[in-house]
């Protein structure tokens, strides 16, 4: 394929142009990157990149400081270094460029991927606010493969629980108050009756979903459950497990009408007569999200606004290495060792 490359260049182009080429194809060496624990590797731009993304650099940053370390170690000649050479030029890299905060999160984050604990990540928000977006993100930067619903688990008990037995159940979580047996026919929303809808949905799923978490705790795997249904008292139902970092996040759209806009964009991805029912219900849905914020203000749960989606897996990024740093160190000489 090379030899065709040239063959068509020396037909179509300059002189300089082939040289370039040559230059480029010549530097694109193999590093390979050793490790006690496994087999050799191939040095990965990508996967350097997305480790960088983990520490809470942008997309835009984290490109950056990758291309930096390639060209350092092509500049230096290196065809092989230890993976604990490579944490320490991406920490001093990342110190000199990015600041010592920056530095500690990434070596929080590879002290955390040496202790191979699970990861139970927990994304609340109400309908419209992105969470499956911001899981399905951040999962493929964690490698978390484990992401669920709690929408898909409604589904599931409701095949299981006729309507006529658990009519909240068959509800949607902004207009459960309205099939409770205390609420008169025709009867106004009031902010009580749509909270107490919601919180009795939200207990009937509170069971599935900690099935779901007690099943990864079990087989220490991670895993990330989003869905309108996570709030402050299924939080305080985990059991605490020293051995497994749990981080729950509350994710808000702060403006109403950037929340319409996301609503009407999800016509795109699911059917157009949800997004329409969204808009009609629309004062529930934004009354239930002032609810789900204060009780996360109050039990210091983290609320991540999303206005924009790079920046917002960005917030969920550092929240994330908030979390590690009680829990995992920021010693140079334990996580690298020469």
């Amino acid at each position: 394929l090379r030899s065709i490359i040239i063959n068509h260049l020396e037909d179509n182009v300059e002189k300089e142009v082939i040289e370039r080429f040559l230059s480029a194809t010549h530097t694109s060496s193999t590093i390979m990157i050793t490790c006690d624990k496994r087999n050799p590797e191939p040095f990965s731009r990508g996967q350097h990149r997305l480790c960088m993304e983990s520490c809470g650099l942008s997309n835009d940053d984290a490109t950056s400081i990758t291309s930096a370390i390639y060209n350092e170690l092509l500049n230096r000649g290196y065809s092989e270094l230890s993976s604990n050479e490579l944490g320490r030029m991406t920490y001093q890299l990342l110190l000199s460029e990015m600041g010592e905060k920056t530095a500690e999160r990434y070596l929080v984050w590879a002290d955390f991927l040496h202790s191979e604990r699970p990861l139970l990540l927990l994304i609340g928000g109400t309908a419209g606010v992105g969470k499956s977006t911001i899981a399905t993100e951040v999962g493929h930067r964690f490698g978390i493969v484990r992401t669920q619903s709690t929408d898909m688990l409604r589904e599931v008990m409701r095949m299981m629980t006729p309507q006529p037995l658990s009519p909240v159940l068959h509800a949607s979580s902004y207009n459960a108050w309205k099939v409770q047996p205390n609420v008169r026919m025709n009867e106004k929303m009031t902010e009580e009756l749509l909270i107490n809808g919601y919180l009795r949905q939200a207990e009937l799923l509170s069971v599935a979903c900690e099935a779901i978490i007690n099943r990864a705790l079990k087989e220490k795997v991670s895993l990330i459950l989003e869905g309108v249904h996570i709030n402050p008292t299924l939080i305080e139902k985990i059991p605490q497990d020293d051995k497994v970092i749990i981080v729950p996040i509350m994710l808000s759209v702060l403006k109403a009408g950037k929340l319409k806009e996301y609503i009407k964009g999800r016509g795109k991805d699911v059917p157009q007569r949800r997004s329409k029912r969204y808009l009609e219900h629309f004062t529930e849905i934004w009354e239930l999200q002032s609810f789900l914020m204060a009780e996360a203000d109050r039990h210091n749960v983290p609320i991540v606004s999303n206005a924009n989606r790079e920046k917002t897996i960005q917030a969920v990024m550092i929240t994330i290495n908030d979390f590690l740093f009680s829990h995992c160190s920021h010693d140079l000489e334990k996580i690298f060792p020469l």
